[in-house]
């Protein structure tokens, strides 16, 4: 595979997606959507999330935390694929391209996604960069949450329909566990490499057993909270179409794999994080 999209983390690109076509959806099922501010919003969402991927690949390469003992998968730095500042100068291109189509659409709707979209940039630095990166005070979750669910997808509602709705809250509620899911199985995976480089993650601080029920909190409540969605829009249950989905990687999670055996449950994840999100987002448009 070609180190640039090796780097990009293709598998990590659904977070970026699904709150996008969620939030949009909103709007479409509200009555109409600016199908060109759609299309920005999800380049935004896209460049965050990769440059965000970059900017984490630069940061651990330069501490030295993807290390001998790390699990997942090869790291552009870490493992010498490219040097810290080509990887460093891909992720200001990313975050430079949301930047300039954040620009575009803040002229089109207002000038808070100015402010909305520095934050994002400097929340995707920061995760790990920085003198006192926040994803090593265990805060990782906090962001992925906030940035990658209730952002994404209100914002992608907001862009629309200028404006609040319980329907966008709520849905930027229910897309942001799955995609913590994601998140917490990675870490939970990594707690020993983490541990030992000084990495103090989430799961690292709460230990084995507590991460391995967060992680089930997570994925329960992308479920449901669909009950409550659906009140005011009842398509919002097609999201329970990935329900079966999710068994298998809860079942290996709480039977105590570890290491690489956590591995299939990332992609499983991905996976229940994708379908759900998708099918509440077809729901929620024609309803």
């Amino acid at each position: 595979m070609n180190r640039w999209l090796l780097g990009a983390r293709p598998k990590t690109l659904p977070a970026a997606i699904v709150p996008v076509a969620v939030g949009t959806a909103v709007a479409f099922g509200d009555g109409g959507v600016i199908w060109w501010r759609a299309l920005a919003a999800l380049v935004v969402s896209l460049a965050l999330q990769i440059g965000t991927n970059f900017a984490n690949d630069y940061s651990d390469g330069i501490r030295g935390t993807d290390g001998e003992n790390r699990v997942g998968p090869p790291r552009l730095v870490g493992d010498g694929l490219a040097t810290a500042g080509e990887v460093k100068r891909a992720a200001f291109a990313s975050f430079g391209v949301a930047a300039v189509v954040g620009l575009a659409l803040s002229l089109a709707v207002g000038p808070e996604l100015l402010v909305l979209g520095a934050l994002s940039i400097a929340a995707g630095w920061f995760y790990t960069g920085g003198p006192r990166p926040y994803g090593y005070a265990g805060l990782g979750e906090v962001f992925v949450f906030v940035f990658f669910g209730l952002v994404a997808t209100i914002g992608s509602a907001y862009i629309q329909e200028s404006g609040l709705s319980f329907v966008s809250v709520m849905a930027g509620i229910v897309v942001g566990f799955p995609v913590t899911a994601l998140l917490i199985i990675n870490n939970l995976r990594d707690i020993p490499g983490d541990t030992e480089s000084g990495k103090q993650t989430l799961a690292v601080r709460l230990g084995d057993a507590a991460t391995r029920k967060l992680y089930g909190v997570a994925i329960a409540l992308g479920f449901v909270l669909l009950l409550p969605l659906a009140s005011a829009r009842i398509g919002a249950l097609a999201g329970l179409v990935a329900l079966p989905l999710a068994v298998g990687g809860l079942k290996t999670v709480f039977g105590g794999a570890l290491g690489r055996d956590l591995i299939p449950v990332l992609g499983s994840t991905g996976k229940v994080e994708m379908v759900h999100g998708l099918a509440l987002a077809v729901g929620l448009a024609f309803t």
